[in-house]
């Protein structure tokens, strides 16, 4: 029997650790824009709230504690419009991430079956089709794929890594099209909350989905809302038919996520002042890290949305990598994200004011 690891394809970011070590020579020190992982501090009054939480000695459970998933259910109706949801239209998860490396597999998806997402698309939606020993496709238009064997379709919106959003008239078509061929639809919408040229739609708003959650299910992550990338908070939302089952496997597996985190969550959940001002934050740095990057002879396709801007001076991503390095700046080649973006590169607007800054007067010199 052939090793779990052979599945799965050489893990991308090993291939940038020669040019992080050439940034990190930079005199000045390097400015990393290259995984996406939050600098700011985790706000106040969610650290509280894990503190008051902190004596929890006993076990958490999978669903989570009521008040969990109240704050869910509440961010849902307030944040994205849902209607008629309740305790059974969601699932915590440890993390967005182990909830996509795994779905595959806690579906029940295997070989035959098919699993499908976007061309351009964050690497792990690959690897959860491997881990289960299911096909996989990317995708122009979802519309297009054949729809026999297709078990999972995969949709991101706003993109990693193109920030690239889809409009309520796309969803729409995309969910009646998915519901006709008896296609799960899971839309990884993690970023939703981050809409700069684009006021991203959910697939759980009644004017996509009709009113019915059927077929289609969300994911969604406080890693970047609210700065708790190290808390590994996150939660489904859609199907009650499709959660129950996964609920029921997750109990078997222990996949719970800590009580103290829960606690944090509701706080985060509960609040909307702080992820306005995390807003504010990325905002500032994004449109300082776009114009320098357009004055610095770069091209941004799409990048209306999300943590990153999607950037190209027509040439292998490797050589802007190489290029950029060379001035103390790491980002991420377009090729982790598929062979459509051979010539992009992903720049992250996630650093401390004074790395972004530090990194537009390297442009700009």
């Amino acid at each position: 029997m052939s090793a779990v690891s052979d599945r799965l394809p050489a893990f991308p970011w090993d291939k940038l650790a020669p040019y992080k070590q050439t940034a990190a020579g930079h005199p000045d020190g390097i400015v990393d824009l290259s995984v996406g992982t939050p600098v700011d501090p985790v706000p106040e009054l969610v650290q509280k709230a894990l503190i008051a939480a902190a004596d929890s000695p006993g076990y958490p459970t999978v669903w989570g504690t009521p008040e969990l998933r109240d704050a869910i259910t509440g961010w849902l109706r307030r944040r994205l419009g849902a209607r008629d949801v309740t305790h059974h239209h969601v699932l915590p998860i440890v993390g967005s991430k182990e909830l996509v490396a795994w779905l595959p597999t806690q579906l029940g998806l295997g070989p035959g079956d098919r699993v499908a997402f976007p061309r351009l698309a964050y690497p792990t939606y690959e690897v959860g089709a491997r881990l289960a020993r299911a096909g996989h496709e990317a995708y122009d238009d979802p519309t297009e794929l054949d729809p026999a064997n297709l078990r999972l379709l995969w949709l991101n919106s706003p993109s990693n890594p193109t920030g690239g959003v889809l409009s309520k008239a796309e969803l729409t078509r995309i969910v009646a099209w998915a519901r006709e061929h008896g296609v799960l639809l899971v839309s990884d919408e993690c970023y939703i909350e981050l809409g700069w040229e684009a006021d991203p739609v959910s697939v759980l708003h009644p004017d996509v989905n009709g009113g019915s959650y059927e077929g289609i299910v969300t994911v969604h992550s406080l890693s970047k809302r609210s700065n708790l990338a190290g808390y590994r908070a996150a939660f489904l939302a859609g199907d009650p038919a499709v959660l129950a089952p996964l609920l029921e496997i997750r109990k078997h597996g222990g996949m719970m996520t800590s009580a103290p985190t829960q606690a944090a969550v509701v706080a985060a959940l509960g609040d909307d002042d702080h992820v306005r001002v995390q807003r504010e934050r990325y905002a500032a740095r994004r449109t300082l890290l776009r114009e320098a990057l357009l004055g610095h002879g770069f091209r941004i396709e799409h990048s209306e949305a999300s943590l990153y801007l999607w950037a190209t001076r027509d040439e292998s991503c490797w050589a802007t990598v190489a290029h950029l390095a060379a001035l103390g700046i790491l980002v991420a080649p377009g090729d982790f994200y598929g062979p459509a973006g051979e010539n992009f590169v992903r720049v992250a607007l996630t650093a401390t004011d004074e790395r972004v800054a530090a990194a537009v007067k390297r442009l700009a010199a």
